[in-house]
């Protein structure tokens, strides 16, 4: 047993490494300790979801999704890292979403805020002539129709906790609240909602050159150790099958269906259950206790 818990215990501190970067224990008191108002109540799905280990491949297969929209991908290769310091991006996204659906309301605000600023910088004119800005309500909506797709599709096929079609649309609702303090006019509230608004955004989306440099990059160069290779390329396929067939087809990513459904999604579920088990989600008890915490929303 000795031998399992100190493998369990060096595998949880690499991921959450990763994750949270050399400051977690300090940001996980600041988040998940303190009681007060928070935007989302314990019973919000968004919590269930964003507590599970399949948003490690949701998140990836968003990052693969979103590559296909000219202008949010120019924005992306313009101006970000990520192929230098792609763990540190990891680190911000992580938590933004911790501080969003855990943390309390003034954590919250805050983290819209620093992302609020962030894209007042970004700015440019993409490789087709047209310009971009970061702050434009169009390409918020579509990063934001990407991930929530991403996430409850990965949680739908990978999580631990089935949810019910009201507590999937309930997810989607609870998103749309993050969405509009980051500037998302009317993002969805359904999943109906959500479907057509991504629907109402295939005419715009085609791969670039700078959208294939980034599916390569996050699918066969990502800077890791050789020992954690075979775990990422799991990973990286399950991102890969729960992109839709339309997005699929343009980046050529297409794989035979029984593959997938006979290799890479027995591979995915015991993949995630792995890391549920080496890095399981902090104790939420004191912000999540409805005694301590009321929710915002």
């Amino acid at each position: 047993m000795e031998t399992v818990e100190r493998v369990r215990a060096a595998l949880g501190d690499a991921v959450r490494s990763r994750i949270t970067g050399p400051d977690r224990d300090r940001r996980a008191t600041e988040l998940f300790d303190r009681p007060g108002p928070h935007w989302f109540g314990a019973d919000r799905p968004v919590r269930v979801v964003h507590s599970d280990a399949s948003m490690f491949i949701g998140g990836l297969s968003a990052l693969l999704l979103q590559t296909l929209h000219p202008l949010a991908m120019a924005g992306v290769a313009q101006h970000s890292d990520y192929r230098h310091d792609p763990w540190g991006r990891l680190q911000r996204t992580a938590d933004f979403l911790a501080a969003t659906t855990f943390g309390p309301t003034d954590e919250a605000e805050r983290a819209i805020a620093r992302v609020r600023a962030v894209h007042t910088h970004v700015h440019g004119i993409a490789s087709d002539g047209r310009p971009y800005t970061a702050a434009d309500p169009h390409l918020l909506r579509w990063v934001h129709l990407a991930e929530v797709r991403s996430f409850l599709a990965a949680h739908s096929r990978y999580g631990q906790v089935r949810l019910t079609p009201e507590q999937r649309d309930g997810y989607v609702a609870d998103m749309a609240r993050i969405a509009s303090a980051l500037g998302v006019p009317a993002p969805p509230l359904s999943q109906r909602g959500l479907t057509d608004q991504l629907r109402a955004f295939r005419p715009e989306l085609r791969p670039t050159e700078e959208a294939r440099q980034a599916v390569r990059f996050l699918l066969w160069d990502p800077p890791l150790e050789a020992v954690a290779r075979p775990f990422y390329g799991v990973l990286a396929a399950a991102a890969v099958a729960l992109l839709p067939a339309w997005a699929r087809r343009p980046l050529r990513l297409v794989a035979p269906p029984l593959v997938e459904r006979f290799t890479v999604q027995p591979a995915g579920v015991a993949l995630t259950r792995l890391l549920a088990w080496a890095a399981p989600p902090p104790n939420r008890d004191a912000a999540l206790d409805p005694a301590r915490s009321t929710s915002a929303s």
